[in-house]
Formats: C-alpha cells, sequence, structure tokens
C-alpha cells in the first residue's frame, strides 16, 4: 500500500497516536494461525514486540488486543496462555497492561489463563 505501514509476520511498530487519547499506537502483526508451523512462537513474538516498543517509548501502560483471534483464527485459549506468558515476564512488571477483548466469552478466557500464570 502506498503510505501504509507494513511489517514482518511476528513484529510490530509504533507510531503517534493522532486524536486518540494515547500517545502511541503501536500495530502488532499476528500470524495466520493455520499458515505456520509455529504459530505460538510468531504470536509470542508479536506480543513480545509490541512490549518492547511500550517500553522504548516510555510508556506507563499499554492496552492490548487478543491478537490474531479474530478473522486469523488463533484459538482463544491458546492465544490467552500465549499473551499471559509473554505479559508476565519480569522485563514488562513496569508496565500497567488491560486487554481489551470483544466478548464476555474472551473475558472469560483470559481470566482462566491469568489464573494459571
Amino acid at each position: 500500500r502506498d503510505g501504509g505501514m507494513r511489517g514482518p509476520i511476528g513484529d510490530a511498530r509504533s507510531t503517534e497516536a493522532g486524536k486518540l487519547n494515547a500517545r502511541y499506537v503501536i500495530h502488532a502483526v499476528g500470524p495466520i494461525y493455520d499458515k505456520f508451523a509455529d504459530p505460538k512462537a510468531v504470536l509470542e513474538s508479536a506480543y513480545q514486540r509490541s512490549l518492547d516498543l511500550a517500553l522504548a517509548n516510555h510508556c506507563q501502560s499499554v492496552a492490548l488486543p487478543a491478537i490474531s483471534c479474530g478473522v486469523y483464527g488463533y484459538p482463544p485459549q491458546e492465544a490467552a496462555e500465549v499473551a499471559m506468558a509473554v505479559c508476565q515476564r519480569p522485563e514488562y512488571a513496569a508496565l500497567d497492561m488491560r486487554f481489551y477483548l470483544f466478548s464476555e466469552e474472551m473475558l472469560s478466557i483470559w481470566q482462566h489463563a491469568l489464573t494459571q500464570h
């Protein structure tokens, strides 16, 4: 796309947030679940790169979605486990992380994954 921004799958980029009530928007590129031999590693990388960028931009908080769980077909239970494993790493302890999920079912899945870590 002309004027668009693309990055490798499993990576993330940050842009200024424009008129949003935030300083930055971090754009993660998650995997299409059935297109990778190891989608877990790619999803892990997308979350890690997103959080690394948040720290690099001196963010105190970050809002996160369920990366790849929509049209990319990543099973929510597996994705939640990956997300929690990455987000609970010591290097990200200073970040106030909030997940914004698109249904009560997704919220329940993420809450369960949180109790497992």
